[in-house]
Order: C-alpha cells, then structure tokens, then sequence
C-alpha cells in the first residue's frame, strides 16, 4: 500500500519512523531545530519563535524525506490525509 504526502508516493512498508514536527528558533543565529508538538503545546507557550512545521518520514533503507508546512493547519490537514489513507 502506498501513501502519498504531497508529491511524493511512498510504499508504506518501506516506513521506519514517520512523524509531524514543529521546527523553531534555537537562539543561535539562524539555527533552526525540531520539537515535538506535544512539547510546542504543553511547554514552549511564548518561550520560543515558531518557524513552521514538518512532517519527516525515515525509511528503513535509509532514505530520508522532509515535508514543510508554514502553518499547524496546513501540517494537521496532510496529517489527516495521510491518516484517512492508511485508513482504507
């Protein structure tokens, strides 16, 4: 079965971790660094500058994908997509 994330078609048992992301400003120039969103929810209220989001997949031949969302809307809509695909 495959599931598609934007433009990209991948074999869902080629899967090893998939996984949404926000990704923020470290402090440090313009590093950039990712986060769970439980962690954005529960503990970073107005303690850190919010750049996006992402969606990563890893899988397990090595091969690494990146997905960007400029909004958590926009990152929860292709969540719940991919969710209603693997659903089928």
């Amino acid at each position: 079965m495959k599931i598609k994330i934007e433009d990209k078609e991948i074999e869902l048992s080629d899967i090893k971790q998939l996984y949404p992301a926000g990704i923020v400003k470290t402090g440090y120039e313009d590093e950039t660094t990712q986060v769970s969103l439980e962690w954005l929810e529960v503990e970073a209220q107005g303690k850190v500058e919010i750049v996006g989001y992402k969606i990563f997949v890893e899988l397990k031949n090595g091969n690494k994908f990146e997905f960007n969302y400029a909004t958590k809307e926009l990152l929860l809509k292709s969540i719940k997509k991919i969710a209603g695909e693997i659903d089928r």
